[in-house]
């Protein structure tokens, strides 16, 4: 029915990025679906335009419009989190950093608040027989973008999975200008193997926390992997997914039957989640399977929505944090690390579920050139980000054990967060708190 529709918009990479004039914003789909073919195209273009904002988040290849443009003459590259590719790119200059909780970004989009997009260019499945095309496994705000848009052009590839949702998963031929085929896989992103001994520690901890019928969030990383394996060995049962990325240590939890949403308010039955990075096997699972459902972000990561589903468990990383409870998990002074993304999102929303827990987790120590350096520090360090205030701290984990913080006086926490730290650091962290006034003759550290 809409073969000809779709031959009268089809386009070479090289023909459709003609669309992109000079001062046009760009918006480029993200994590696995970034488009690498118009990408290319586009980098073929330096010289031709100049001050071409282009923005994307997490593209897991390394943007070739950025190679191509060094100086920066015709494209500014920027991205609502950092992937590793990107945090190379940043560290040369050639890639910014767009603050912003990821759940407000929709509603940004479409307030204005961002710049509205001239071109957007989205990788998709090819068309089903109704003319719907799949935005596969990044859902995030896709749909948002593409009604700011004044010209659409989709990277039709046949190896992305068909990724069934709840809704906005899709867009129809007749909102689209422009179509281009390329057939590649997906970037895969590998389970890391390697486990340390704190974070088999601290996911010990955490498996203690999960009871039966909790709906989980975790993400990228060893120790998300770590408690997983941890759960798919356990007695647990009848837990759920809401998360805002689908990793592929969860097809083991929902083949073992750890996972099967059948105790969520929400959703029931359904493992949520606004995009997905992991292995092909991953990618293959999704496919038009129904125990998933997509959403966009300003849904799976809207704090009033988790907190619907009851004992929602939500287990973040940090970077560092003060003895004030103030929460630095994505920059390390001016370097961007990665970014904000959902970890406010779901630290408030699993706070205010019933039962609920949300959790920041990290390593007591790390190693800084050639030195083992604290992680519980006096201050943050100058120029690093606050992604989460002192005022919504919840539980921190390290390999020493847990501190509650919500609620707990300056002192107090001082001295929760010290009896977190590793051994070696404690009595300076001690003197570092009597100096900021926040040690009391009542403080005792275990």
């Amino acid at each position: 029915m809409y073969a000809n529709e779709y031959r009268n918009k089809l386009r070479t990479p090289e023909e459709a990025v003609k669309v992109v004039k000079s001062g046009d914003w760009v918006f480029m789909s993200h994590f696995a679906m970034f488009p690498q073919a118009l990408d290319e195209a586009l980098s073929k273009r330096v010289g031709e335009v100049h001050d071409v904002m282009v923005r994307s988040v997490c593209a897991t290849v390394s943007p070739k419009i950025c190679a191509a443009d060094p100086e920066k003459k015709s494209f500014t590259y920027m991205s609502g989190y950092l992937s590793g590719h990107e945090r190379k790119l940043g560290e040369k200059g050639l890639c910014y950093y767009i603050p912003g909780n990821y759940s407000a970004s929709p509603t940004n989009i479409r307030n204005g608040n961002m710049y509205p997009p001239d071109v957007a260019m989205i990788q998709t499945t090819p068309p089903d027989n109704n003319g719907y095309f799949n935005f596969g496994t990044s859902v995030s705000y896709a749909r948002a973008t593409c009604e700011k848009a004044k010209t659409i052009i989709l990277e039709v590839n046949d190896q992305v999975p068909w990724v069934l949702g709840g809704e906005q998963e899709s867009i129809h031929i007749s909102e689209v200008d422009y179509i281009v085929e390329k057939s590649y896989p997906l970037p895969q992103l590998p389970p890391t193997n390697t486990e340390t001994e704190a974070e088999r520690a601290i996911a010990s901890i955490l498996i203690e926390e999960i009871e039966d019928g909790s709906c989980l969030q975790f993400g990228i990383g060893g120790m998300p992997n770590t408690i997983a394996k941890m759960i798919a060995d356990s007695d647990l049962k009848n837990l759920g997914i809401h998360s805002e990325m689908a990793t592929t240590s969860y097809i083991d939890l929902i083949l073992k039957g750890k996972v099967n949403g059948s105790m969520k308010n929400i959703d029931r039955y359904k493992t949520v989640f606004t995009f997905a990075m992991g292995t092909q096997q991953l990618y293959d699972f999704l496919d038009r399977n129904p125990s998933f459902a997509s959403y966009p972000v300003d849904i799976t990561n809207n704090p009033n929505r988790i907190a619907l589903n009851d004992k929602q468990i939500a287990i973040n990383n940090t970077v560092e944090i003060d003895l004030l409870g103030q929460i630095s998990s994505e920059s390390s002074g001016t370097r961007q690390i990665s970014g904000t993304g959902g970890q406010v999102d779901f630290t408030m929303g699993a706070s205010q579920s019933k039962g609920g827990k949300p959790f920041i987790c990290m390593s007591s120590t790390t190693m800084h050139g050639g030195k083992l350096t604290s992680r519980i520090v006096p201050s943050i360090k100058t120029f690093s980000a606050v992604t989460c205030p002192r005022t919504i701290a919840p539980t921190i984990v390290t390999e020493y054990g847990k501190a509650q913080l919500t609620g707990k006086s300056t002192f107090k926490r001082a001295e929760m967060l010290i009896e977190l730290a590793h051994p070696d650091f404690r009595e300076d962290l001690i003197k570092a708190a009597q100096a900021q006034n926040i040690w009391t003759r009542t403080n005792k550290i275990s």
